[in-house]
């Protein structure tokens, strides 16, 4: 290496000079190239520095990535985790208990809108009114199962135990509240039928509909 820097020396020095050969004394050239050697060798030192202090930032600069890769892997196990569906979570009892409150409420609509429909004390308008407010607590209720499975299906929420069990417990309050509507909604309306049915002496229909001798 030091061959090669004093070759380029020579050779630069020789390019510097040349239109000078014949003013300088051999003597000065002497001192010239001597001069300039030192300059280099000094360049050299800073450069030999520099590239130390490189390599200290470009260690540096891969410990710190290795250690930000190191804990966005961390952070990324730790949502993906968040992405699954823990025991615990597929076995909380409220599941089962939304499940049954909905089948619940599709067999209250079921039973008590035929019976209603068949009543011939009710309006066209009335049991269209009756209608909506079935296809409504139904409607809810099945976006209930719907966020339900959401919940407790693997990579769909990015949600925690705990998150998930407060979900759940939100879910069954709304569809317990949903269940417990239709069933006031059936005994009211009922009792609306039996006294018009009573008023009109339509034995028929008491009996037939409802029950009632």
């Amino acid at each position: 290496m030091k061959k090669i820097f004093l070759t380029v020396i020579i050779s630069m020095a020789g390019v510097l000079v040349a239109p000078q050969l014949k003013a300088q004394s051999i003597a000065d050239l002497i001192e010239e190239l001597s001069l300039d050697y030192q300059k280099l060798a000094g360049m050299k030192s800073i450069l030999k520095q520099m590239e130390q202090g490189y390599q200290i930032v470009s260690t540096g600069y891969s410990n710190v990535k290795g250690i930000a890769q190191g804990n966005f892997n961390v952070h990324q196990v730790f949502l993906d985790g968040l992405m699954s569906v823990s025991p615990t979570v597929r076995k909380y009892p409220r599941i089962k208990d939304i499940i049954n409150d909905q089948a619940a409420l599709v067999s209250a609509y079921q039973s008590s809108y035929h019976v209603f429909k068949a009543d011939k004390n009710f309006s066209p308008r009335e049991l269209s009114y009756i209608s909506d407010v079935y296809n409504n607590l139904v409607a809810n209720s099945l976006q209930n199962l719907d966020e339900l499975t959401m919940i407790i299906t693997d990579d769909k929420l990015r949600m925690n135990d705990a998150e998930r069990l407060t979900a759940i417990d939100r879910l069954y309050a709304s569809g317990h509240e949903e269940l417990s509507f239709m069933q006031h909604f059936n005994s009211n309306t009922a009792d609306l039928a039996i006294r018009r049915a009573t008023a009109a002496n339509d034995r028929q229909t008491l009996q037939k509909l409802y029950g009632i001798k």
